[in-house]
């Protein structure tokens, strides 16, 4: 879809259009649909709007309620923040004292509706003129006051009252991007920002040492999803590193914890991703009371019951041979079948071991395999939700 293609759509025969798409009954062929459209409108702009139409059917796991009423490029979409991580960063900025942010790489303006509504002055920069236009479009269709201006990031002023906000392309031509030295605007620049009041959003997988100094870094992750890594300019003074778990937005934070190794105890815990990334294994292990199986292995344990969703517990029901042979053994004089494997730490396909098992019994079982203490060790466990 081209600029002057997104114009018709907008404009009242467009909407029309996309009415008559969204009202198509579930499984309706999209060629069979654009077939007969074209026989009244012109074939651009029904293609633009069936493809709409299935963008505003994807992004509903991605922005909710919003999704059936806003615009999207298939790019965009892919970059564009979940709306619970958006109104979550932009809720801590206002508790933070800011009253205005300038979006440098708007996108489609998720950010940009989740700064507004927290009740933040918005003001979007977007050097593509097409996706510039369209978050423009978003704002206005949700009523939203903002302003959105096509101009190049690294070329704008921040005005003293702003908070930069920029989060850089992480997807080109060939895909997912993972390397700093890869990111649009450059990350040289975004780390400049980031030595006063500014706030980037960056791959999870973020090496800690590229931090720069007196940056603070927040992972978060979303219904079990890792997604991000938001950092915190050198002028907010909230150095260190936390993870935060949505959607209950409980949040861990460095306290130069030290980790210790215990034995099984009755539970299991595997720390969310965003505690793992973070590095705050040792941290939530002092939290619950337990400690580490193995030294080089996220996974701990403790006897307190599960508590809050930094981790996922797992009560042990028995510790059964790590051996293949003598695990298929065990398996059937218990009668488990029906298997559900997670391992950390060994050199195990799940899929190729569920097979080599040949578990056929009545009874379902989830089995932890991983390392304690340097050696293999397979328990049979129950997931606590």
């Amino acid at each position: 879809m081209d600029l002057a293609t997104f114009d018709r759509l907008l404009a009242p025969a467009g909407q029309r259009l996309l009415a008559t798409v969204a009202e198509q009954p579930p499984g309706t062929s999209d060629l069979a649909l654009g077939t007969r459209l074209r026989r009244d409108h012109p074939g651009e702009l029904v293609a633009a709007a069936i493809a709409q139409q299935r963008l505003r059917e994807k992004a509903v796991a991605k922005l909710g309620p919003d999704a059936a009423r806003l615009y999207y490029t298939p790019d965009a979409l892919e970059q564009a923040t979940r709306a619970s991580v958006a109104r979550h960063r932009a809720e801590q900025l206002r508790d933070r004292g800011a009253q205005a942010v300038a979006d440098l790489g708007c996108g489609i303006g998720a950010d940009l509706i989740a700064f507004a509504r927290a009740g933040l002055t918005v003001r979007g920069i977007e050097i593509d003129p097409l996706r510039a236009a369209i978050a423009r479009a978003n704002l206005t269709t949700l009523g939203i006051d903002g302003r959105v201006e096509a101009g190049d990031a690294l070329e704008t002023s921040i005005a003293d009252d702003e908070i930069a906000f920029v989060d850089p392309a992480r997807r080109d031509g060939s895909g997912r991007l993972t390397r700093l030295d890869q990111l649009t605007p450059p990350w040289e620049w975004t780390a400049r920002l980031l030595d006063g009041r500014a706030v980037a959003k960056l791959m999870p997988g973020i090496a800690h040492d590229a931090i720069p100094t007196g940056v603070g870094a927040e992972w978060v992750s979303d219904h079990g999803d890792l997604v991000e890594a938001c950092l915190w300019g050198a002028g907010f003074e909230v150095p260190g590193h936390r993870a935060t778990v949505l959607p209950t937005g409980e949040t861990i934070a460095a306290h130069s914890a030290r980790a210790r190794l215990d034995p099984p105890r009755r539970f299991i815990v595997e720390p969310d991703d965003a505690v793992i990334r973070a590095g705050l294994v040792a941290e939530l292990g002092e939290q619950i009371g337990g400690g580490l199986l193995d030294p080089k292995i996220a996974y701990l344990t403790c006897d307190a019951p599960p508590s809050g969703a930094l981790g996922h517990w797992f009560e042990i029901v028995e510790e059964l041979p790590f051996r293949t042979k003598s695990l298929r053994a065990a398996l059937r004089e218990r009668d488990l079948g029906t298997l559900t494997v997670k391992k950390r730490g060994v050199d195990i396909v799940p899929e190729r071991l569920i097979a080599q098992l040949k578990a056929t019994g009545s009874i379902p079982a989830t089995l932890l395999l991983t390392r304690v203490d340097g050696k293999g060790r397979a328990f049979w466990v129950r997931p606590i939700d």
